[in-house]
């Protein structure tokens, strides 16, 4: 996954406008089989932020939004959870979630 430093849960919160954060990790075969349709659905939503997170045993932003199975995105706007999908990650939800995030 491509961010390094794991921002804290404050950072998050404080997030103005749309966000999707993606917990996974790069060995997870689960992660690598939604990254086609992640990228496909997101290539839409250029004003949406895309933070993918290496999660794993000590990260404590994993734990604070309560990720047990990768990947989990979690839809944010303005520090406010407003949707999330985990692991089985079908085009029409991940669209629909976008949407939410979406001034369109």
């Amino acid at each position: 996954m491509e961010n390094t430093k794991e921002p804290s849960c404050e950072e998050v919160n404080a997030l103005a406008g749309a966000t999707l954060l993606e917990f996974g990790a790069s060995w997870c075969g689960y992660c690598q089989a939604a990254q086609s349709t992640i990228h496909s659905e997101l290539t839409q939503f250029p004003q949406i932020r895309h933070i993918k997170i290496e999660d794993g045993k000590g990260r404590r932003l994993g734990r604070s939004f309560h990720v047990k199975l990768w990947p989990t995105l979690i839809f944010i706007k303005d520090g406010v959870e407003v949707a999330r999908l985990v692991r089985d990650i079908q085009p029409s939800e991940l669209k629909s979630a976008l949407l939410s995030l979406s001034d369109r």
